[in-house]
């Protein structure tokens, strides 16, 4: 594994994308290690902090071919896998593609939708398919759905289930700048025609290569002990009604090596899984009556602080 490759990526990916979102470079690599590990990506915040402006940034980083839906009360499953129509010149019926067949889609606003168009979404993100009028097609390589989500307290949403959040690889929050940070954005031109100017800066042999070799990264057994004993506390602590599944372990495990990658690594830090516990882990379990998205992130970091973090073996 050439770790070189690696580290240029995500130098030329967060520069990129830091010409649109600014302060933002963690959220940055975590959406990278998302797409290197083939998972799909949740940003969950109030309107107005750029999340739709990082998706766009990231995809023109990577060059990818990209279609953005806006999801509504009236939005229907069809108007995502594409319709069957007539066709009054050959006589025939024919498949119109939906915005589904494409690398990079942005499910804008995702719980404004019904759960009959989240669960054609969910069919797309967990089997790389999509089936209309009885006909199953396998949409295209690489495939990642990025999706943002207002908070469940707005008006007009529909909670995700619990199955469709467990195939979010990340659950993301940008947050609010600080105080120069935001100065410096809203003193420059339209976010637009920054994103417009962007240029494709990372090759699509770099991030192919990224996505084949990014799990030779080895995970000592310490560290995966680490992760195991983290994976089973959610599940015996008290706050939750459900712990992390066996795909959330997984998610973890690739996703700490794909970072250690990304760092120059070629081995997996204690770190690393501290680091990624609570955009992984956090809305892969459930809370009692009254906790929300927040609450479970503290619970997960509490989690962290009272396990004992493995020591290098000299």
């Amino acid at each position: 594994m050439d770790v070189k490759v690696f580290s240029e990526l995500k130098k030329k990916t967060v520069e990129n994308c830091s010409k649109v979102i600014v302060g933002k470079d963690s959220v940055i690599e975590n959406v990278l290690i998302c797409f290197i590990c083939g998972g799909h990506v949740l940003l969950e915040d109030i309107p107005g902090t750029g999340k739709t402006m990082l998706l766009r940034a990231f995809a023109k980083t990577i060059g990818a071919d990209f279609r953005r839906i806006q999801f509504t009360p009236d939005l229907m499953p069809s108007d995502l896998t594409g319709i069957q129509f007539y066709n009054q010149k050959t006589g025939e019926f024919e498949f119109r593609r939906g915005p589904l067949f494409s690398n990079i889609v942005l499910a804008d606003e995702i719980n404004r939708a019904t759960p009959r168009t989240q669960s054609a979404l969910l069919e797309a993100m967990e089997e790389r398919q999509i089936t209309a009028d009885g006909t199953t097609m396998k949409l295209d390589e690489p495939f990642m759905v990025m999706a943002t989500q207002n908070p469940l307290e707005s008006y007009g949403t529909f909670p995700l289930p619990d199955a469709q959040m467990d195939r979010f690889f990340m659950r993301l929050s940008l947050g609010y700048m600080t105080h120069n940070q935001e100065k410096q954005v809203i003193s420059r031109g339209s976010t637009l025609d920054i994103i417009d100017s962007l240029k494709q800066t990372a090759d699509r042999e770099s991030y192919t290569y990224a996505q084949k070799h990014y799990t030779e990264a080895a995970v000592s057994d310490d560290v995966l002990e680490y992760i195991m004993a983290l994976i089973e506390a959610t599940r015996k602590e008290n706050n939750f009604i459900r712990g992390v599944s066996t795909r959330g372990a997984q998610a973890i495990y690739r996703a700490c090596q794909a970072r250690a990658a990304l760092s120059g690594r070629t081995y997996v830090m204690p770190e690393d899984v501290q680091a990624l516990a609570v955009p992984v882990l956090s809305h892969r379990v459930s809370g009692t009556a009254g906790h929300k998205a927040d609450s479970a992130e503290n619970f997960i970091n509490g989690i962290i602080r009272n396990i004992q973090v493995p020591l290098e073996k000299l």
